[in-house]
């Protein structure tokens, strides 16, 4: 099924009120055709200065199209929108829930700019489907068969030119415009998903790119990207005019190929001669009815690419496949269990033969150098990414598990935590119904609530977007304590102070564990320092488990952490040591020894 037909599925909810939108319509654009044959009746009519009687009717006809032209086209308009925007919503809510379904994992393929596009650009675009498309071809297709059929009951050789004329107008313009603007209107929507990926990346990171000189390279490639969508839209301008143009000279022929055939008949009394003005004026309706079908073309290619790229999300493979028939965990005992996993991304193989046993209630420590595949394992038990093996909560199989289900027992505090441009209330709520003592709570177990309760607006606090008003510190004990307030009995710490100093870092640590005691924890990290509190330590390298044991074990095998325990100690040692030293306290006199040194 192609991309534009998969958008027409999914609006199949509002069929029926698109198809009354569409009788509205057409209704509507056949009373402007009636109106103007009509008047050009009753103006014919009254030069021959009958009995007013003979009018009555003719102006009672004028006044009731002109009245049923506007009632309808705005009826046609109200039905037609309704359902419209209610179909876009269905719509960007799929889109979303499928984008819900490929995060995180799925979602590398994508960068933040070009998934905004496809969300909101994208999913705009499909209004057009409906309103633009569907709905102005079927209201000209009705109209012209009724003008047609009407002009061919009154003179046959009009009724079949004007047959050819919207037959030129129906089908041959838009394909020539079509077939003009589908390599640019291909391009369109690419090029903007594009522009608006390298804006949010500038943006972003503005101040990196402005440290190190990289503003105007920035700016430049966004200047050019921007030139290329002008030319796009250029040439789809240049073919709108096209068809404006086709249209006007459709319209000329018309009328005036319709007079060449019906003077001829009034002069043989065939017709009587105020039908002339009828026959010379109802092309000229009809035409204007019509002359949105360039703009339909047009918009039915830019579609096209809009389509291509909402399909390119649906399509998106899953990295996890939910079972059939999930298993429930239920009051399932928090005991991990795994043996011999393995996982993949993309092709390339991250784990091989993982094994290991974790009690509920014990804190296991996984450790190893960047790319060796720590991360990796957090996205299996978390269940977003499939695995070969075993991996057990409980005697229950974590793949066997629903999605939802899962992440309702195992929770995960990243080093990125996503805090929201929202007060510190909700960032802790996400949506959920939690009452105010209760995030107090979570806040005070966080080591936080001091220092909202020191903000002059307290819990109402605006954080921010991403938390810029905020310190790092602040904001991964901001993400502890959402944890908090509804915890899970599994969870899985992934570098939650990666991006911390030493001093930060070592207290948000001490808040964790003293927070997370009695719970079921996996601690990913690079600061083996910390370590001490860990029942057990598993050492992952090339993805495979190279050591395991306890730290006192693993400090005398004089292995990978041995070396990279004692290397980080000395550091420590060395930062403790600068820290005492009189830098910025005053210079000494000159020629005066550094007291201390």
């Amino acid at each position: 099924m192609s991309p534009i037909k998969r958008l027409w599925q999914a609006m199949a909810a509002q069929r029926k009120e698109l198809a009354l939108a569409g009788l509205l319509g057409g209704l509507a654009s056949l009373c402007a055709v009636a109106l103007l044959g009509t008047a050009a009746w009753l103006i014919a009519q009254a030069s021959e200065y009958p009995p007013v009687l003979t009018l009555t009717v003719a102006a009672v006809l004028v006044r009731t199209f002109a009245l049923g032209r506007a009632f309808l086209r705005y009826a046609e308009r109200l039905v037609g929108h309704d359902a419209a925007f209610r179909g876009l919503t269905e719509l960007r809510v799929r889109v979303y829930e499928r984008l819900e379904r490929l995060a995180p994992v799925g979602l590398g393929r994508f960068t933040k700019g070009d998934l905004l596009n496809r969300l909101v650009l994208d999913v705009d675009a499909a209004l057009d489907l409906p309103l633009r498309i569907v709905l102005p071809w079927a209201q000209a297709t009705f109209v012209s068969v009724v003008t047609v059929a009407f002009l061919a009951w009154l003179l046959p050789g009009v009724g079949l030119l004007l047959g050819v004329v919207v037959v030129l107008a129906l089908i041959v313009a838009p394909l020539i415009i079509g077939r003009t603007t589908r390599r640019a209107e291909r391009l369109l929507a690419p090029r903007k998903a594009e522009l608006a990926s390298v804006v949010v990346t500038a943006l972003h990171g503005c101040a990196d790119l402005s440290a190190n000189g990289r503003i105007i390279d920035t700016t430049t490639r966004a200047h050019a990207i921007d030139d290329s969508v002008t030319e796009l839209s250029r040439r789809e301008s240049f073919a709108l005019g096209i068809g404006g143009g086709t249209a006007t000279v459709l319209q000329g022929l018309a009328v005036c190929a319709t007079l060449v055939i019906a003077i001829p008949a009034v002069v043989s009394g065939r017709i009587e001669p105020v039908w002339l003005a009828v026959v010379a004026l109802l092309p000229l309706a009809l035409i204007d009815v019509l002359a949105t079908l360039p703009g339909s073309a047009l918009a039915f290619q830019r579609l096209k690419g809009s389509a291509d790229r909402i399909a390119g999300v649906m399509d998106s493979p899953d990295p996890v496949v939910d079972p059939v028939n999930p298993a429930r965990l239920g009051t399932q005992p928090s005991d991990i269990s795994l043996s011999d996993l393995s996982a993949s991304w993309s092709t390339v193989q991250v784990l091989s033969g993982i094994s290991f046993d974790l009690v509920a209630g014990r804190r296991l420590a996984v450790v190893g150098p960047s790319g060796s595949g720590k991360s990796t394992l957090a996205a299996c038990l978390m269940g977003f990414l499939s695995y070969q093996g075993s991996a057990r909560l409980g005697d229950i199989e974590i793949r066997d598990v629903g999605g939802d289900d899962l992440r309702e027992h195992i929770s995960v505090l990243s080093q990125q935590a996503h805090i929201f441009d929202t007060t510190i209330a909700e960032n802790i709520r996400l949506g959920r119904e939690i009452e105010e003592q209760a995030i107090w709570l979570a806040l005070e177990q966080a080591q936080l609530a001091d220092w909202v309760r020191g903000l002059p607006k307290k819990l109402q606090t605006q954080v921010g977007t991403f938390g810029m008003s905020i310190s790092g510190g602040e904001a991964q004990r901001l993400a502890l304590a959402r944890f908090l307030v509804q915890p899970r009995p599994i969870v899985v710490l992934d570098e939650p102070t990666e991006h911390l100093d030493s001093e930060t870092a070592q207290d948000l640590e001490r808040t964790m564990f003293d927070a997370l005691a009695g719970f079921t924890t996996i601690v990913i990290t690079h600061r083996l320092s910390s370590l001490h509190l860990a029942d057990n330590v598993i050492v992952l390298r090339n993805g495979r488990v190279h050591e395991r044991g306890t730290v006192t074990e693993l400090t005398a095998g004089g292995g990978w952490f041995a070396e990279q325990l004692a290397s980080e100690q000395e550091d420590l040692a060395v930062h403790a040591l600068i820290s005492q030293l009189p830098i910025g306290r005053g210079a000494p006199a000159p020629h005066q020894p550094l007291v201390g040194w």
